[in-house]
């Protein structure tokens, strides 16, 4: 009696199922190996902060530096209005110190190819929140599409006494 498992001579049924089976599993496509694959060989460069001083001898002399750039990200210090040997401006003038801090940052995001538009968050630290709910509206000028998120913080005094306002950003360049 013949062996009803054998198809041809040396080849059972069992193997030939083995047979297909492992050709067709090398055909299936294999995108989770490839994903993890292509997650291994992704690499992370680290970027270097990019550091800009406005006023680099006033920035030496307080220790801080005005923007630091990684990334997309740029953090801005605190604008107040004063001129290039540190001394306050405007003084008793707050709608003239918020519109010196306003041109101060203006030069700085145009520093790294932004604008107000690329601003993400604004903190106001003022010693006078009364005149900053006064002169608020001068921001519309600055923001001419939409205002970023933050903050409006009184504060009891600012580095110099003369400083009414100060205002910090963060900006994403896309």
């Amino acid at each position: 009696m013949k062996n009803p498992f054998k198809i041809l001579p040396g080849i059972s049924v069992l193997g030939l199922f083995t047979f297909l089976l492992l050709s067709l599993q090398s055909c299936l496509p294999k995108e989770k190996e490839t994903v993890n694959e292509m997650k291994e060989e992704v690499l992370i460069k680290a970027e270097e902060p990019e550091y800009f001083q406005l006023r680099p001898e006033v920035e030496k002399a307080y220790g801080y530096t005005h923007a630091v750039r990684i990334g997309n990200s740029i953090k801005v210090s605190g604008a107040v209005s004063m001129d290039d040997q540190g001394n306050p401006t405007a003084v008793g003038d707050f709608a003239q110190q918020m519109k010196n801090c306003y041109a101060d940052l203006d030069k700085i995001l145009k520093h790294f190819g932004c604008t107000f538009d690329n601003v993400v968050v604004e903190n106001i630290f003022t010693t006078n929140m009364p005149l900053l709910l006064e002169n608020g509206a001068f921001r519309a000028e600055i923001y001419k599409n939409k205002f970023p998120s933050g903050s409006w913080l009184g504060v009891k005094e600012l580095a110099l006494p003369e400083f009414m306002i100060e205002i910090e950003l963060e900006v994403h360049k896309p």
